[in-house]
């Protein structure tokens, strides 16, 4: 967790998956979100309950019994007000004793109604993309200019070692022993369609043409996980594919009217016949 403090009103707030540089306070002040240099403070209270610690050399806390954390691998929380290096678990800053509330950082959007469940889905940032998560069945509506760099971000930080929504993984999704169930769009209340990502995933997902689409509970992870395993290609991609081998057909073809030199008409027509067959079934495959 990375934490930032408002220099007016010491508000924190989580900033782990907060992209922009600066951000409005709930006190009106504009808060920047930077990167904090850690210190290595000395330990004076107990990062789980705050009691003093007394002795610089104690191993556990003489009040509620806490282990007394000191080693500088799980030292990763940075306390926003005096920057010492704090345990990822810690309840209050172990140097100046600040407690740690931090609060989400308010994000651009309204509440919609969960499409599985009917409960409300706040707005919410997911590696810095807006989304609206559903709190009680983790389903995830995502707008329609925003899939795909959810997922490139999925991507990046699966790379990079780091945890976007949940650590990718492939389950095995067999669309047919899956339970049909169309469900509502939560911008326009119309029955969205039901699409097998990238055609041979197994991961159904449900679109809206017009708002968005519609990610089940770690659906996210397992279409991440099926594009890191070797997922076939964009219909982009193909097209792009599709171009390239066209146009190194039209350069074998151009040698191979130079070096034939009378035969040119026949040779180059059947090349040409064979490479667009060749193309069309590498499209239908």
């Amino acid at each position: 967790m990375r934490l930032v403090a408002c220099q007016n009103c010491h508000a924190q707030y989580d900033v782990t998956d907060v992209v922009d540089a600066s951000f409005a306070c709930r006190c009106g002040e504009t808060v920047e979100n930077q990167y904090l240099e850690p210190v290595d403070a000395q330990i004076h209270r107990c990062g789980s309950c705050g009691a003093n610690v007394a002795d610089p050399t104690a191993a556990a806390c003489t009040y509620c019994g806490s282990t007394i954390v000191r080693d500088d691998a799980k030292l990763s929380l940075i306390c926003p007000e005096c920057h010492g290096r704090n345990c990822e678990t810690s309840r209050f800053c172990t140097a100046c004793g600040v407690n740690f509330s931090p609060e989400p950082v308010k994000v651009e959007g309204y509440e919609l109604p969960c499409p599985a469940c009917g409960g409300l889905m706040p707005p919410r940032q997911i590696g810095g993309i807006g989304i609206n998560e559903c709190g009680g069945c983790n389903g995830i509506w995502t707008p329609a200019d925003r899939l795909d760099q959810l997922i490139s971000r999925a991507l990046e930080a699966h790379k990079k070692g780091e945890r976007l929504h949940h650590t990718p993984r492939v389950k095995g999704a067999n669309p047919a022993a899956q339970q049909v169930a169309y469900r509502k769009c939560p911008e326009c209340e119309a029955f969205m369609l039901r699409r097998n990502f990238r055609k041979s995933s197994g991961v159904i997902v449900d679109s809206c043409k017009k708002h968005g689409t519609w990610l089940d509970a770690d659906e996210l992870e397992q279409i991440t996980g099926f594009l890191l395993t070797g997922g076939n290609p964009t219909a982009e991609k193909m097209l792009e594919n599709a171009d390239r081998d066209a146009a190194d057909a039209m350069k074998r073809i151009r040698v191979a009217e130079f070096d034939t030199g009378g035969y040119r008409s026949r040779t180059g027509g059947d090349l040409l016949g064979r490479t667009i067959v060749g193309v069309l079934k590498g499209l239908l495959r």
